[in-house]
């Protein structure tokens, strides 16, 4: 009878490695190819945060933005909404996982500029912690009564808020809502215009309708179709000029309140040290992806559009830290402070 002989252990091994490397390699190459950033995105969705919470500003771009950066990316992009604390805590959440292009940011100016100038206890730099890619829109600010309000005109607003109180809403202290009015009040001395501050636009805006306060700031673009069906009366827009779906509502410029001309941009941010092939990547699609004319559509729709001239990379960190000096100066001028 033929004896086999025993095959020493380390043979064995040393087999096994042979018969499974042509296997392994692929694999291996696929491993490596995916820690490349060249090669990103490689594995798995990527995940845009939405630090405000679902059918606001921020989830209504975020969401028109998720098919757009999906189908030029080739991977899934999913939209996940971490709110609280005004857009600190998912904005935060961002700030601290890693820079690998698979987590993105709606950034958005009422924490990057507004909640920097108001808050000095971030618990993130607003500017170094992120990579930031570029602007994507920018939403004017309104100033809303009621349909029935006896306000028809941003004059007879003033001159009731020269004799008794006025209310008006804003999504928080230390929002741009908040600063917005602050300023008017100042400019046209008036004593009596109060601030009610809200958690978000939504409850500011049920008490608006609900008679509670009188009127409310707020960016346009979740109350375009309020506007447009007569629901609600704007009395003036923050914008450069007059909007072409709402031709007869003045700018506050127009009214006398030059400082009035602002906008609450939204940009597309990743956490810092993002590697440098996914960054110029990111920033080369954004003008591609805001001129899509599906895109483009509904976000005239919403009159809520970006720049003529993108601003992207440093370009958009630049207007960021001059924009926090600015309102930082404004919040010190009202003594605006969130603790």
């Amino acid at each position: 009878m033929r004896q086999f002989r025993p095959v020493p252990r380390r043979h064995l091994l040393g087999l096994a490695a042979a018969a499974l490397a042509p296997l392994a390699a692929p694999s291996l190459a696929r491993a490596q190819a995916g820690a490349q950033p060249g090669a990103w995105p490689s594995r798995g969705s990527i995940r845009l945060i939405a630090q405000f919470p679902p059918g606001g500003l921020v989830d209504t771009v975020g969401r028109l933005m998720a098919p757009a950066l999906s189908q030029a990316l080739g991977q899934t992009v999913v939209v996940e909404n971490r709110a609280g604390a005004g857009g600190v805590i998912g904005t935060d959440y961002v700030s601290k996982q890693p820079a690998d292009g698979y987590t993105l940011l709606v950034s958005h100016a009422s924490v990057h500029v507004f909640s920097a100038a108001t808050m000095p206890s971030l618990p993130f730099d607003p500017v170094t912690d992120f990579t930031h890619i570029g602007m994507l829109v920018e939403a004017p600010n309104v100033l809303m009564v009621r349909a029935d309000s006896p306000f028809r005109t941003l004059e007879d607003y003033l001159a009731a808020a020269r004799s008794r109180p006025v209310h008006y809403g804003s999504s928080g202290i230390g929002s741009a809502p908040h600063l917005l009015g602050a300023m008017m009040s100042h400019e046209a001395r008036l004593p009596n215009l109060e601030h009610v501050p809200y958690r978000g636009s939504a409850p500011a805006l049920q008490d608006l309708m609900a008679g509670q306060i009188e009127s409310m700031f707020d960016p346009i673009t979740t109350n375009v179709q309020m506007m447009k069906d007569g629901t609600l009366r704007c009395l003036g827009v923050s914008s450069p000029a007059r909007l072409p779906a709402f031709p007869n509502v003045p700018t506050f410029a127009e009214q006398g309140f030059a400082q009035l001309t602002s906008a609450q941009w939204l940009g597309l941010s990743a956490p810092r040290n993002l590697p440098a092939p996914i960054a110029e990547r990111l920033t080369g699609l954004v003008p591609a992806l805001m001129a899509r004319p599906e895109l483009r559509q509904r976000l005239e729709e919403l009159q809520t559009l970006p720049r003529s001239t993108p601003v992207l990379g440093s370009d958009f960190t630049a207007l960021m830290r001059e924009q926090i000096a600015s309102w930082t100066a404004v919040a010190r001028q009202f003594n605006i402070v969130v603790t």
